[in-house]
This record gives C-alpha cells, sequence and structure tokens, in this order.
C-alpha cells in the first residue's frame, strides 16, 4: 500500500507516498504493528519471508520501501535522522501509536534513531546485521558514487558468506549473491534523479549519534548479527549492546544477507522477540 507522508524539508513541507508492503494482508487496527526497513540499496522485499510470515500470524507488517527507493516517492534520506522522521511520519500518517521496529544495516541505525526520537512509540527494537559507528571505506564511498556497479559487485562478495541459501529460504537453486546484485541494480535503476547508493553509504558513514540515541531507548532491544558477516563485524555492534538497558544478542551462522543465508533462524529470532 502507499500511504502519503509529509516531511519537513529547507524548502518546506513535501509530501509524498511512502510504499510499505503488507504481507498480503489488510491493516487491521486491533493487532500489533511491525515495521521493516531495509538497508542501502534494497527495498522492501528483502524482508519478504519474515514480513510474510507475520502478516499472517497475527502481526500487521509494513515493510516500507525508503523514501526515493523503489515505489516510494519523495528524496532518499540524507542521514539516518532524516529517514527516521519518515518512519515516524508513517506511522502518524496511518494512526498507529505504538510499533515495533525491525531494521537490518543502514535500516537498524534508521530504527535506532526513530526509537531514540519517540521512544513511548516503539514497543520493541530489533537491530540486524547493525554497526556503530557504521564507517564505510573510502574505496568503497568513491565507487558507490562513481562506479555503482563495481561496488554493487564489491558488497555482494562482502555480504554473502554463501552462494546459495538453504531450500527453505527462496527456493532450491536460488543463487543469493545474483540475486542480491539484481536487486541492487533495480533499486539504483529505480531512481535516476538521485545515487540512492552513495546517499545511503554517506549517511551510514556520517551518523554520529549511535551510543547517544541508546541512551534513550527504554524498550527491549535485539541484536541479531551474522557470525561471518564481513559488513558490520558482530564485534562492531558491541558500543550500542554495552548501551542497551534490556538488550539481547542472537548471533547466527551467516552473513550480513541474514533474512537469506538464514531466514529460518531471522524468524525463529524476530518471533521468540516479538511474542516476549
Amino acid at each position: 500500500m502507499k500511504t502519503d507522508i509529509t516531511l519537513n524539508s529547507p524548502t518546506g513541507p513535501a509530501t509524498f507516498p511512502l510504499y510499505a508492503y503488507t504481507g498480503g494482508k489488510p491493516f487491521q487496527p486491533g493487532q500489533p504493528t511491525v515495521v521493516f526497513i531495509h538497508g542501502v540499496l534494497n527495498d522492501h522485499s528483502v524482508w519478504i519471508l519474515q514480513s510474510r510470515y507475520l502478516a499472517h500470524h497475527g502481526w500487521n507488517v509494513l515493510a516500507i520501501d525508503l523514501p526515493g527507493h523503489g515505489q516510494s516517492g519523495g528524496e532518499p534520506p540524507a542521514t539516518v535522522e532524516a529517514a527516521a522522521d519518515a518512519v515516524l511520519a508513517l506511522l502518524d500518517a496511518l494512526g498507529i501509536d505504538q510499533a515495533a521496529l525491525v531494521g537490518h544495516s543502514f535500516g537498524s541505525l534508521i530504527a535506532l534513531e526513530a526509537t531514540a526520537r519517540a521512544p513511548e512509540r516503539v514497543r520493541q527494537l530489533a537491530m540486524v546485521g547493525t554497526a556503530y559507528p557504521m564507517k564505510v571505506s573510502p574505496a568503497l564511498l568513491d565507487a558507490s558514487l562513481n562506479a555503482p556497479q563495481k561496488a554493487i559487485d564489491m558488497v555482494n562478495v562482502f555480504s554473502h558468506s554463501m552462494l546459495a541459501p538453504p531450500p527453505s529460504a527462496l527456493g532450491p537453486g536460488t543463487w543469493l549473491l545474483g540475486g542480491s546484485r539484481a536487486l541492487m541494480r533495480r533499486v539504483l535503476a529505480s531512481n535516476p534523479r538521485t545515487n540512492v547508493f552513495h546517499t545511503g553509504f554517506k549517511a551510514c558513514d556520517s551518523y554520529a549519534n549511535g551510543e547517544a540515541a541508546m541512551e534513550q531507548v527504554n524498550c527491549p532491544v535485539l541484536f541479531l548479527l551474522g557470525q561471518q558477516d564481513q559488513m558490520t563485524l558482530p564485534k562492531a555492534a558491541q558500543p550500542l549492546v554495552q548501551k542497551a538497558r534490556h538488550g539481547r544478542v542472537v548471533q547466527l551462522r551467516a552473513g550480513h544477507a541474514l533474512m537469506t543465508e538464514d531466514p529460518d533462524g531471522t524468524l525463529a529470532a524476530l518471533l521468540q522477540f516479538l511474542k516476549a
């Protein structure tokens, strides 16, 4: 579904549609709501197994395309803070008082910042494949701007610890690296006005509010990390883990693409956390 949200900008308020995948189920006001937030150069589809399962088992699901990505309008957020504002604006537009936020990589920082800005609006926070600070190497930052196709290849090599997933992911014979690469190319092409790849990486690299934001978080926090993650090493999450008042760490045998490398493990960890 698409919902119009309004954000403040240097030129004044901007209204545009934000897309959210609902798992094929209509929104039910009486059910708990989970918002899924993707990472750099991804879209809602990276959560397809987890979001669809929850939508059919008692949750409202909003797996968003960030502004300027995929089916969403607006400009891609240049900062984590701007992206967090978009998430909170979606809750406002839909009249949702409280939700659980689940973010992957860049999306985990967005979920954290949104929780810090409105702690009373967030029931639970799950940070998947996270790190702080989430620095991006100068070579990769430059490639994302000047040679994005090369950067896509680089990111996918670093993001996967296996070439094909278990059959429970997207089906036998699925090529994880190739599928992820095709998705990133599609998202990059979805916005010919702005390089969403470089914009997202720069937002990750420049975010400096992580520890201060975690100090504002009062809800339970799940850190879901990949043991073989080369993009956000598990130890790189420790500054946030140590600041979390009600934090729990779960590690899976996967790389950065946890949702497809270990879809069942990711879903099981999220279910246990959300049901608590």
